[in-house]
């Protein structure tokens, strides 16, 4: 695989920022994807047409065929540029990215969206792959490989690769393989006001072992090692629920248990935000209410009901002097544990004050694309996200 510079395609990515809006927004994408077609027949070693078919692709839940245009992109060539990069740059980015989904690797775009100084190229990286000979030309690097047990081996190898890096690393990787839920869990034990529940993961065979055991430690939380937005995620109040959730999992070897918390609000109704922690700072990207303890964005309900955007609104614009502030301690604590410049954090309030955490992230998506006529409060709040983001790197980077 090439590592030069010289790998660099003359023709830019539309990138994922470009092509996710359009999906975002009802567009089809299909005419897109024909002219990509028709660009990687028409010019000899196209891989960045190859890279934007992978990501429509994903963008469409076709993550096999994206798989395959990403493969033959890589070994086309492994830098790539962006068609949003500004016309005078003067800070130079390097992202070194990892094969998969677009829940592999921190969508970095999104954060740089507005920037005029803050020109950012992506390498792909692959296991047994040497570093880029050509860091140095760079005024950082960003690792936006995120934490998963298929990622873990290359953010060994980062780890080990990078230990004499010659510019600034923005998130090292040696913190991004501690954000797995038992290792933040184990992070962040002596953290004042916090709780995060231990998470332990168990084998199928374990998890079937406890339908004959003790329904003291019920109820617990379970969901499968991979899974991501839910997905198997469920409350088992005791032991005789058991086999009807592993029939339901039935492909899958490894499981995630803790215990539950009641995080319910006074009116019934459970809160649970997102904030984003560049440097130590918290800023909220979405507060999502719900009737359910299970509350993810998509699901609370959240389109459409003033109730729930009028006070997502002024969590936001209060965010600072409320929520914010009574846990600035906190979340300093946290940065001060695992130090990475970027983290995603989705946690909560306890019946008796402390935030509790429910898991932390490097690579989850934080973007702009929420309809203004229905959520006219997000547009300022995300800008002001991408503002502390592209300080920091200019801070970081700036020489």
């Amino acid at each position: 695989m090439t590592t030069s510079a010289s790998s660099t395609q003359a023709i830019p990515l539309m990138g994922l920022a470009n092509l996710a809006r359009h999906a975002f927004s009802g567009k089809d994408l299909t005419p897109i994807a024909q002219q990509l077609v028709g660009r990687f027949e028409s010019i000899e070693h196209d891989a960045s047409a190859l890279m934007d078919l992978a990501t429509i692709h994903f963008l469409m839940h076709l993550p096999e065929a994206a798989l395959e245009f990403q493969h033959t992109a890589m070994q086309l060539q492994s830098r790539y540029t962006l068609s949003s990069s500004p016309v005078h740059p003067t800070i130079r980015l390097l992202a070194l990215h990892g094969d998969g989904d677009l829940m592999d690797n921190l969508p970095v775009e999104f954060l740089l969206i507005g920037s005029e100084s803050i020109q950012m190229d992506i390498h792909y990286m692959a296991l047994g792959d040497e570093l880029p000979n050509d860091i140095s030309d760079y005024d950082g690097l960003l690792i936006a490989v995120g934490e998963s047990d298929r990622n873990k081996p290359l953010l060994q190898q980062l780890k080990q690769q990078l230990q004499h890096c010659p510019i600034p690393i923005i998130n090292q990787a040696s913190y991004i393989m501690k954000t797995t839920r038992e290792g933040a869990a184990e992070a962040f034990k002596d953290c004042p006001n916090l709780i995060m529940p231990m998470a332990k993961r168990i084998s199928r065979d374990d998890v079937q072992s406890m339908s004959q055991g003790d329904d003291t430690v019920f109820p617990i939380i379970i969901r499968p090692v991979e899974s991501h937005a839910g997905h198997g995620l469920v409350k088992l109040d005791s032991s005789q629920a058991i086999p009807a959730y592993l029939a339901e999992q039935a492909q899958e070897p490894l499981f995630y248990i803790s215990p539950y918390v009641d995080y319910s609000s006074e009116d019934g109704l459970f809160r649970k935000y997102r904030v984003v922690l560049i440097q130590g700072r918290p800023f909220l990207a979405h507060l999502a209410i719900s009737s359910n303890w299970l509350v993810h964005y998509l699901n609370a309900d959240m389109l459409g009901n003033t109730q729930k955007c009028m006070e997502e609104s002024e969590a936001m614009q209060h965010f600072d002097d409320s929520f914010g502030k009574k846990h600035a301690l906190a979340f300093q604590a946290m940065y001060e544990a695992l130090p990475l410049d970027y983290l995603i954090i989705d946690c909560a309030e306890s019946h008796d004050g402390q935030l509790l955490i429910f898991e932390v992230d490097t690579s989850a998506i934080v973007h702009d694309m929420d309809p203004v006529d229905i959520f006219p409060y997000k547009q300022p709040q995300m800008r002001k996200i991408f503002k502390a983001f592209q300080a920091m790197m200019t801070k970081k980077l700036a020489h």
